[in-house]
């Protein structure tokens, strides 16, 4: 169904949600909360659509001292689902008013909260208001967005700019693989995004490692919700 027709259907107003997102983002810090190097909480997100149905999965970790020379030993202690209907289609630049309110729903049943959130998705790096700032400053807490894809922006190195100004870091965390690109959701700055998903890596997986846990959760899940 093309845009237009499910505005119409849905009866969206999408000029007031332009507005929303242009007056939230001003509430963005880039600025660390925290010193990070301190955290011992980490908190990762996936999302999934199941036909009409959005399972928004998250974990919070902490890692394990050094050992055996393996630095991103992980452990797991905490995770929560939620699952219900879409309430919002598929538009383009509005991904959080889809996303958003199964990802409060779940993180609200947590009993562990983490320092900072990975989340798939854009941070600072979006035209407006990226999923992972749209979170942050709803939920409170420091959120790193790992996007596959970024529109609009100029790559220099390994330096994402929009409008002559540095907005966050292309990081390949492999040979062969596709690029991420790594903002700042809000409260964390760009540096340390970028440093904590670099240092997060454990070869030969992709992400962060509380992404790829949070996945690994996500699939056990869904095996779950198909019995």
């Amino acid at each position: 169904m093309e845009e237009a027709e499910l505005i119409k259907r849905y009866n969206i107003d999408i000029e007031k949600l332009k507005e929303e997102q242009i007056k939230l983002a001003k509430q963005i810090s880039l600025n660390d909360k925290i010193d990070f190097s301190l955290s011992d909480r980490f908190g990762a997100f996936i999302n999934i659509f199941l036909d009409n149905k959005i399972l928004s999965c998250v974990i919070v970790c902490r890692r394990l001292l050094e050992k055996d020379g393996d630095k991103n030993m992980f452990e797991v202690l905490d995770m929560a689902y939620f699952y219900d209907k879409a309430r919002f289609p598929y538009l383009s630049g509005f991904r959080a008013y889809r996303e958003l309110p199964a990802m409060i729903e779940a993180f609200n049943k947590l009993n562990e909260k983490p320092d900072v959130v990975f989340i798939p998705a854009q941070g600072i790096t979006h035209p407006r208001l990226g999923l992972a700032s749209h979170f942050s400053l709803v939920a409170g807490i420091p959120a790193i967005g790992v996007a596959n894809v970024i529109n609009n922006c100029e790559i220099k190195e390994q330096d994402i700019f929009k409008s002559s100004k540095k907005i966050g870091k292309v990081l390949v965390s492999k040979i062969g693989s596709k690029p991420m690109y790594i903002s700042p959701g809000n409260d964390i700055s760009i540096k340390t995004s970028y440093e904590l998903c670099k240092e997060f890596i454990k070869l030969p997986h992709k992400l962060p490692e509380p992404l790829v846990l949070a996945k690994k959760y996500s699939k056990e899940v869904m095996e779950e919700l198909r019995r």
